[in-house]
């Protein structure tokens, strides 16, 4: 028998909770307030036209441009220095590392095929490596499972891509190497960097993309790589590198982006901000448009995303929005079935076997 303590402790958390969830419901959200309060974010429309498309396509690339910052010129992909060449078998491992002209060193990987010569052209993918906390990983997550089903790395080099991965600011070999050095380790070196990028008048999102796009370069330059197939793929933190990326730059032909797809404003009203941190946020952008026009930049090339029903960081009712918005764009290019958008029901925020199966599938049937 149950201590009567018990029982009523018991009792008073139940009405507690019931109590809150009661006032929950009646009570104005905080997160309608704040956004009601805020100027009203300006409605994303595709127009009717395809030359109408491509002049706003244009213009919103500017602005998401002018929205990330001030940053300085990439470096030259000649800058490049390869480090180590390995023999792993069927492929060859070289680790390189780059300064990115903006007081760093960038460290990445590139998983080249045998089969792959100057003569024999492979197609290539960046990948681009989650976020979840392990700062301690970085670009090491191609050979890991630490997000994936399988080490993606070498999964996608059998497949005969050539895969490049560089470690993004504050993580793997950049943990500690922020402006407060190694005093400032995980976290703490991630919203140091983000401060000063912000006194730069830029944002470290935008430095992070800057560092990618670098590694593009790098990619695209290798005699190996068929610079007319090239794609991107990640998850998480990676994936939404990854639409962006297809956003600003015209080089990727595809991409697959797993978790992520994120309007913000849907974000907002489920007060769940704490579900992103904060490398990711762009001062000023819902001043001017949601995430759906960063996607529809993407038009009319190949991308496909892949969510989880129940990820937090992900409201459903976002991502059906952003679909919404989207496909006009890609049917205007007459490509409807080169954007897709797939929806797991009882699915977090998680990479599972069968979305790894169609990621391979997706980036084979438009780069192979």
């Amino acid at each position: 028998m149950k201590h009567p303590i018990a029982c009523c402790a018991a009792a008073v958390a139940l009405w507690t909770f019931a109590a809150g969830f009661l006032m929950a419901q009646t009570e104005p959200s905080n997160a309608r307030n704040w956004l009601r309060a805020a100027p009203p974010v300006p409605a994303f429309n595709v127009p009717a036209t395809l030359p109408e498309w491509k002049t706003q396509r244009a213009a919103v690339r500017v602005r998401l441009n002018e929205l990330l910052g001030e940053m300085p010129p990439r470096p030259k992909p000649a800058a490049v220095r390869i480090l180590q060449r390995e023999d792993r078998g069927d492929h060859w491992l070289e680790k390189f590392q780059f300064d990115n002209g903006a007081g760093a060193t960038v460290p990445g990987y590139l998983l080249l095929p045998k089969t792959a010569t100057a003569q024999k052209k492979a197609p290539g993918i960046l990948y681009c490596h989650w976020h979840g906390g392990q700062y301690r990983v970085g670009k090491d997550e191609v050979f890991a499972t630490n997000a994936t089903p399988v080490a993606a790395g070498p999964a996608l080099v059998r497949q005969g891509y050539v895969v490049i991965a560089v470690d993004a600011y504050c993580f793997g070999e950049r943990n500690g190497q922020g402006p407060g050095g190694v005093k400032e380790l995980d976290g703490g070196g991630e919203m140091t960097a983000a401060k000063f990028q912000l006194w730069m008048g830029r944002t470290l999102w935008g430095m992070m993309l800057r560092d990618d796009l670098s590694a593009l370069d790098i990619l695209a330059a290798r005699p190996e790589v068929d610079a007319a197939r090239i794609g991107v793929t990640g998850i998480s933190m990676g994936a939404t590198r990854a639409w962006w990326l297809m956003a600003l730059d015209e080089r990727l032909k595809a991409g697959v982006a797993v978790c992520c797809l994120t309007r913000y404003q849907n974000l907002i009203e489920k007060e769940c901000l704490r579900c992103h941190g904060i490398y990711y946020f762009v001062p000023g952008m819902l001043r001017h448009f949601d995430s759906e026009a960063v996607v529809a930049l993407a038009a009319p090339r190949a991308l496909l995303f892949q969510s989880g029903e129940d990820d937090l960081g992900s409201p459903v009712e976002g991502i059906k929005l952003i679909e919404e918005k989207v496909r006009p764009a890609y049917r205007l290019h007459g490509k409807s079935d080169d954007f897709q958008s797939i929806i797991y029901p009882r699915t977090g925020h998680v990479y599972t076997p069968a979305m790894w199966e169609k990621t391979v599938a997706w980036l084979d049937k438009h780069l192979r």
